[in-house]
C-alpha cells in the first residue's frame, strides 16, 4: 500500500512538472503510472489470492480428514494432488543427482 502511494505521489509531482520537464526525462511518467497500476492489481490480487489458497487448504483437510475416516489402520495408496514419489529407498547416488560431476570424460 505504501509503495502504491508512493508511485502515485511521485506521479503527482511529476505531472505537476510537466511543463519543466525535456523531452528525454518524460518517460517517468508513464513509469509511474506502470507503477500505480500495478500496485493497485496487487492490492486487488493478493487478498483474492490468500482467500483462493484457504479455500482449497479446507478443501484438502476435509479431504484429508473423509480419507483418514474411512481408511483407519490402512496406508494411502497415494496422495490425493495425484504425486506419486520415485524415491526407491537406496542409499546410492546416480552420477545425475551428484552436483557438480559431469558424466562426460
Amino acid at each position: 500500500m505504501a509503495i502504491t502511494l508512493g508511485w502515485v505521489l511521485a506521479l503527482a509531482v511529476l505531472l505537476s512538472l510537466r511543463g519543466q520537464l525535456s523531452g528525454d526525462v518524460r518517460w517517468w511518467i508513464w513509469t509511474c503510472v506502470c507503477g500505480v497500476g500495478m500496485g493497485l492489481f496487487g492490492l486487488w490480487y493478493v487478498p483474492f489470492l490468500k482467500r483462493r489458497r484457504a479455500r482449497m487448504a479446507a478443501a484438502r483437510a476435509a479431504l484429508n480428514e473423509a480419507q483418514a475416516a474411512g481408511t483407519a489402520g490402512a496406508q494411502p495408496s497415494e496422495p490425493a494432488s495425484g504425486y506419486v514419489s520415485r524415491d526407491s529407498g537406496s542409499n546410492t547416488v546416480s552420477s545425475t543427482e551428484t552436483p557438480g560431476k559431469s558424466t562426460r570424460s
